[in-house]
């Protein structure tokens, strides 16, 4: 059987509900939900609310652990996820940028732009981090040949092509 809730909160339930109807964000209304079905003593035991909530047991454990030591206020903070910031600077970019438009001398391939960058910029990137980059900022993609039938005949097509001329 599931854990009874012991935890107690000390806000009321109406400025619970003020808080939440004034919520934009569908993550910190959640949380509020549980605090209010908490402090009605709603559901029987935790993990009863966690499953009403559509939410991990840890999840609401985790929640309720940072509302007792911390409050209302750091509760109702959304911390980043965690979007590592870029290792290719705006001054890269612009010199790829340059590069990939450069019709006289352009990149032939990717690995020939990671290449590049550790070269000129002494960052060891990986392939797939600098092809990643490059599809989601220009738009790149690996030029492939058209495909030849394996038995087409160039002689056939030479003879054909000089007959049309005639």
């Amino acid at each position: 059987m599931g854990r009874h809730s012991k935890i107690e909160i000390k806000e009321s339930i109406e400025k619970l509900k003020a808080l939440y109807k004034n919520q934009t964000n569908s993550r910190l209304k959640l949380r509020l939900k549980c605090l209010i079905y908490t402090k009605q003593k709603k559901y029987k035991t935790q993990t009863i609310l966690a499953t009403h909530l559509g939410i991990d047991y840890s999840s609401l454990k985790r929640w309720l652990k940072q509302y007792s030591e911390e409050g209302l206020t750091s509760y109702m903070v959304l911390k980043p996820k965690g979007n590592k910031p870029s290792i290719i600077t705006s001054e890269i970019h612009q010199k790829i940028a340059e590069k990939l438009n450069n019709t006289s001398n352009p990149f032939k391939g990717y690995s020939e732009v990671q290449k590049w960058i550790n070269k000129n910029y002494d960052l060891d990137m990986n392939y797939n981090t600098v092809r990643t980059y490059l599809i989601r900022h220009f738009k790149t993609k690996i030029a492939t040949p058209r495909k030849y039938h394996f038995k087409k005949n160039q002689q056939a097509i030479e003879s054909f092509l000089r007959s049309m001329k005639n």
